[in-house]
């Protein structure tokens, strides 16, 4: 690889050569998860990006500061006393893409609509307990230009305004122009699939899937136009095609890059790496289903077989930085690491007092893809040394949360947790939180349920200190959760949090890669070449 690494940076052409137009911003990224633009079902980073700039949220996150909270649609809000609602007052003279006028209306029929719809999105608010039934009477219009949200349990109101701020739910949508293009009562759902209907910075021109999405300025945008003309956005997942582009200037950036590929354009003139940390988590996942990792003795054994150092500096450099623990790098409850390492004997120990001396056959399933397939390489010949002979099954996303999700699967090698919402709670709600662990209760996006992982002692804590007014006592209170997770052997053991690569040409001005992949391109422009 080094060797073909080398041959194919000295054939490449300077990056003079037939370099994008000035006014135009051309992406090169995958697209393979981008199924829908309809923001009640839209999953995944790469629509979060784009949701950022075709709509306007009502409040957003600093990019750097992600627990100070901006104005967006919203000038002023403010939250009750009590802490059970939440007030918004709207600035005036915002208008859609249509021409229509920003309203108040337009903010709670696009809140409630996601709901209603109980889509993919209707997740974190239901996590709050809103639901179809009581959301008309929970988020309501107060005037023309004023709403409010009133909580339907107690629960720390910080988390509402970072959802508000950062899931692709909560954009503002037009509602006269998406009912224009209602059929069967699906509220604009198969028109929003490929269409959009939002108040940002740019306009949707079109998309093609798993080809290109292309956005166009608005011109009557209410912070001013954008510096660009257009955005381009192409799929594309080979790294080496995107190398090539990228360093005779057909592509301005690129993400999804290989390790090689971004230390070999790093070396050339003219080229930057910008990272940035996520709040999600890569991590090994092990079914409490299976009485094998039922047992706790056999959960800490794996959490010794991994080699957390040896993927970190092998496999993780532009995936994710070392981090051991289910909240989030960055926050102020996060604990300093654990410091595990690989311990073959400590394992194997652990096991022997399992009753599983001589190990056992298991499976790994994992995304096909880098660098999942890496790290379940490596733990396959890790889990070897202590006897445990693990087939890695390699899929697409779908096979392998899915099988997840239907607790169907002993070992998986995944990425999740809270993400974008900078608070303890999301990610360990994420991960860790499972009040009802009973097959029946399908509680499918918590991954503690997931893994069959239930602490009636952790549920209480993550409870109490999702409540606590005192900050003090909250932050203490999430510093204990972690010990307690560590203690109990938890089903899902973090390795690594991820960051995201993006190689840009320096013509490139103005880009700030935001945490929550709310990255907004308004700001963004091309040096134009002498």
């Amino acid at each position: 690889m080094g060797v073909a690494a080398s041959a194919c940076a000295a054939a490449l052409p300077s990056l003079a050569a037939q370099a994008a137009p000035d006014d135009q911003l051309i992406m090169g990224m995958s697209m393979n998860n981008l199924l829908t633009l309809d923001p009640a079902s839209a999953t995944g980073n790469e629509v979060v990006q784009i949701a950022a700039n075709l709509y306007d949220f009502l409040i957003e996150l600093h990019p750097e500061e992600t627990t100070r909270i901006l104005p967006g649609l919203a000038q002023q809000w403010e939250i009750a006393p009590d802490g059970r609602s939440l007030s918004f007052v709207l600035r005036r003279g915002v208008r859609f893409h249509s021409g229509a006028p920003v309203t108040a209306e337009d903010v709670v029929w696009s809140l409630r609509r996601v709901l209603l719809l109980n889509l993919a999105l209707a997740s974190p608010w239901k996590s709050y307990g809103f639901s179809a039934k009581n959301v008309s009477q929970l988020i309501r219009t107060v005037d023309e230009y004023s709403l409010r949200i009133d909580l339907p349990t107690p629960t720390d109101p910080k988390m509402l305004l970072y959802t508000l701020a950062t899931s692709v739910s909560a954009v503002v949508l037009d509602r006269r122009e998406v009912m224009a293009h209602e059929k069967n009562g699906d509220m604009g759902a198969a028109w929003l699939t490929t269409h959009a209907a939002g108040s940002g910075p740019f306009r949707l021109d079109q998309w093609r899937a798993k080809e290109i999405l292309m956005m166009s300025r608005n011109d009557d945008y209410w912070r001013g136009p954008a510096k660009l003309r257009r955005v381009v956005m192409r799929h594309m997942t080979e790294s080496q095609s995107m190398r090539l582009m990228l360093a005779r200037g057909d592509l301005d950036m690129a993400t999804g890059l290989s390790v090689p590929d971004i230390n070999a354009l790093k070396a050339m003139p003219g080229l930057t790496a910008h990272t940035v940390q996520r709040g999600t988590l890569y991590y090994v996942a092990m079914s409490m289903q299976d009485a094998k990792f039922a047992d706790v003795r056999v959960r800490r054994a794996m959490r010794k077989l991994i080699d957390y150092q040896g993927i970190d500096r092998a496999v993780m450099p532009y995936y994710g930085l070392l981090h051991q623990r289910p909240i989030p790098l960055g926050l102020a409850a996060t604990l300093p690491e654990p410091g595990y390492a690989l311990d073959v004997a400590g394992a194997r120990a652990l096991l022997a007092s399992a009753g599983l001396g001589d190990g056992f056959n298991t499976t790994i399933r994992v995304v096909a893809e880098a660098p999942f397939v890496n790290i379940a390489t490596s733990l396959q010949a890790t889990l070897a040394q202590a006897g445990i002979q693990a087939a890695v099954l390699p899929g697409t996303g779908n096979q392998v949360y899915g099988a997840m999700r239907e607790r169907k699967f002993e070992i998986i090698v995944g990425r999740g947790g809270g993400g974008a919402e900078p608070h303890p709670h999301s990610s360990l709600r994420a991960l860790v939180y499972n009040p009802d662990n009973r097959d029946a209760a399908r509680l499918t996006n918590f991954q503690g349920w997931r893994t069959g992982f239930h602490s009636p002692r952790l549920n209480r804590l993550i409870e109490t200190a999702l409540l606590e007014p005192d900050a003090e006592r909250q932050l203490r209170l999430y510093q204990e959760i972690q010990q307690v997770y560590d203690e109990e052997g938890g089903a899902i053991q973090p390795l690594s949090q991820m960051v995201e690569t993006v190689v840009y040409r320096d013509a490139v001005r103005g880009y700030v890669g935001h945490p929550s992949a709310t990255t907004r391109l308004h700001a963004v422009h091309k040096h134009a070449r002498g």
